[in-house]
């Protein structure tokens, strides 16, 4: 029994170092490469650039108030399309107390008037009437007291517009109301109800009531190798790929 458990097992010492010889054989034997065979022919050899950066539109507006005062609604939002002319945001308009006050002096002093010309317009008519006056005369107080209605309309409006930042003959116009000045797309719009805006002026450049872009004119701005720069010239083709949308 136990000569054949010998014999067992010089047999499978055998086998393993057999195998061990032809793997480390085969192994060491070099491999074979298979060349692939082309027929010659003439082409172009392309260079390939990369850049990386984002594509934004060509142009952004900033809207901004024509007036200083509180944004009293916000209408959009980012995000929203919006048509030229479409009112974006409206402003309540704080006035001045120096202003506001001067303002309705002139109003004040403009109604005395205006009544003393009616008064006055009153006697002329009837002296008028009564042949006692000449037909100039009479055109001379018709002009005056046309001119303090108007001057009282005026005063009026202009106090109206301190108040309110509009009229009500000019409601359509109003500045009040902070409107888009292209068709586009929201980008941005940083202000909120209840917040102060000022007018863009000399001395500054005003609050941005919205950003708004046209999506149908976009670019793509990026960075490229300085060594690569003169590879690229206007009008070249590009292949865009945006990580987004992969």
């Amino acid at each position: 029994m136990k000569k054949y458990l010998k014999i067992t097992l010089l047999v499978i010492i055998a086998i393993i170092l057999v195998g061990t010889f032809v793997f480390l054989y085969q192994k060491s034997k070099p491999k074979v490469i298979v060349y692939e065979t082309l027929a010659a022919e003439v082409t172009d050899l392309e260079k390939t650039t990369v850049a990386t950066g984002k594509v934004e539109p060509r142009d952004e507006i900033l809207i901004k108030p024509q007036i200083s005062g509180i944004v009293d609604e916000v209408f959009k939002e980012a995000g929203q399309s919006v048509k030229k002319g479409e009112v974006i945001a409206k402003v309540k308009v704080i006035p001045e107390l120096g202003q506001l006050n001067s303002a309705e002096s002139r109003v004040r002093l403009a109604e005395i008037n205006a009544k003393q010309a009616e008064t006055d317009f009153t006697r002329i008519k009837k002296l008028y009437e009564d042949q006692l006056i000449s037909r100039e005369d009479y055109e001379k107080g018709e002009v005056a007291v046309k001119q303090a209605r108007e001057e009282n309309q005026t005063a009026k409006d202009n106090l109206e517009i301190i108040k309110e930042g509009i009229t009500k003959n000019s409601a359509s116009f109003s500045s009040t109301m902070i409107r888009s000045t292209i068709d586009g797309l929201i980008l941005d719009v940083p202000v909120k109800a209840g917040n102060s805006v000022i007018m863009s002026n000399t001395f500054n450049d005003g609050t941005t009531i919205a950003t708004v872009a046209n999506m149908n004119d976009l670019i793509f701005r990026g960075n490229i190798d300085e060594t690569e720069v003169g590879r690229i010239h206007e009008g070249m083709p590009i292949k865009l790929t945006i990580g987004a949308l992969q």
